[in-house]
């Protein structure tokens, strides 16, 4: 009998909130092995679940007053950059340079 919905998002829960590896995944504890939670996860990925479940928890969230704006922040890496933003050749690396060669 496979794993109920509940069970797996708790696996998947558990990897994301803990940091493990999947195969570290207490069965015992969330109800699904740590495969069983992965392929539930490569599956409701694949369906497109979670762009949807973010609009229904926004939206339950909106309706009960307790989505708070003030506190929000846009994360540039997930947002489409208007116009295609600068192109490549435009940025400036942030990080350290390249060390010299020695040969």
């Amino acid at each position: 009998m496979p794993a109920d919905d509940r069970a797996a998002l708790r696996g998947i829960v558990y990897v994301l909130s803990k940091g493990v590896s999947w195969r570290d995944v207490p069965a015992e504890r969330t109800g699904c092995s740590g495969m069983t939670a992965w392929r539930r996860l490569r599956d409701w990925t694949e369906a497109g679940v979670w762009p949807h479940l973010h609009e229904v928890l926004l939206a339950e969230l909106r309706a009960t007053g307790l989505l708070e704006m003030d506190d929000a922040a846009i994360d540039g890496s997930h947002i489409r950059a208007l116009k295609g933003g600068l192109t490549p050749d435009l940025r400036r690396s942030i990080g350290a340079g390249r060390a010299a060669s020695t040969t």
